[in-house]
């Protein structure tokens, strides 16, 4: 007797490393043997958003240029750097005194992660990394990882956030307009506009939200997304021609010595400096 499969109401091409079958994994590694690399957190985006909003439009981006474009995407790295350096008087100025239920590492943490994550890409056979983060502002230092990373293994790796690909076409905020229609257009069901006056009714008092959330709509969120990935299109062709042989093996000793070489440089890390 065999035991019917529930279907699907949808079908969604697979494209997450996570998800991928080794045969499924190997075609598209053929096809284009590049990785994206979503980066997020989770904090308060006040409260009428989800605090997963910077997760969820790096996912988003990162697994359609997948499906437009080719390339696997790799599993989501959903902490980040936040309460050191310049985020601590942000964060005290956006929250008060109210705990802001937030997931953040320390720099040391996350880039380090950071290298080890680079050493299992091109370990996995990828030529090509596209780290986006939806957490904007400490881009910078990712940078400088991936800038030591490639003194190691020359392959080309971008690291960007979401609004620096629009930049000149829409203004990046923090749970404001720009980033709420963003939710609003890839997750409709975690935005509520209908909370906005909560900031001057509840104990939790602005909970980090802009100013404008309230001009937010889905269409100017498509829009934004739509701009993103015309703009992650362009990297993608940027990093043809691909290596064609196989980078070296990584060791984990090696990839040390990489990250030796991020952490002498904290004196440039932004996420350090008030």
């Amino acid at each position: 007797m065999t035991t019917a499969r529930p279907e699907r109401f949808e079908h969604t091409e697979t494209v997450r490393w996570e998800d991928l079958l080794p045969r499924e994994f190997e075609q598209r590694l053929a096809q284009l043997p590049l990785v994206y690399l979503p980066m997020g957190l989770c904090e308060p985006h006040g409260h009428v958003a989800a605090f997963g909003l910077d997760t969820h439009k790096a996912v988003h981006l990162c697994e359609e240029s997948a499906r437009r474009l080719g390339g696997i995407v790799a599993p989501t790295q959903t902490y980040q750097i936040h309460e050191t350096g310049y985020h601590r008087p942000w964060l005290k100025e956006v929250m008060g005194d109210v705990n802001p239920r937030m997931g953040s590492l320390p720099p040391d943490v996350v880039l380090r992660l950071l290298v080890y994550q680079l050493r299992a890409f091109v370990n996995a056979g990828f030529r090509a990394v596209v780290v986006l983060t939806g957490h904007n502002a400490n881009q910078p230092d990712l940078r400088l990882a991936v800038e030591e990373f490639r003194r190691a293994r020359d392959i080309p790796i971008t690291a960007v956030s979401d609004p620096e690909l629009v930049m000149g076409q829409f203004e990046g905020d923090h749970a404001g307009r720009y980033e709420v229609s963003q939710l609003m257009y890839v997750r409709p069901e975690l935005v509520d506009l209908g909370r906005l006056d909560d900031r001057n009714t509840t104990p939790l008092g602005r909970f980090a939200q802009g100013d404008d959330a309230h001009l937010a709509t889905a269409s100017e969120g498509r829009a934004i997304i739509e701009a993103s990935l015309d703009a992650i299109k362009a990297i993608v062709d940027g990093c043809r021609p691909l290596p064609e042989a196989d980078a070296p093996f990584m060791s984990f000793e090696e990839a040390e010595e990489v990250w030796q070489r991020v952490a002498a440089r904290s004196d440039e890390w932004c996420t350090l400096r008030e």
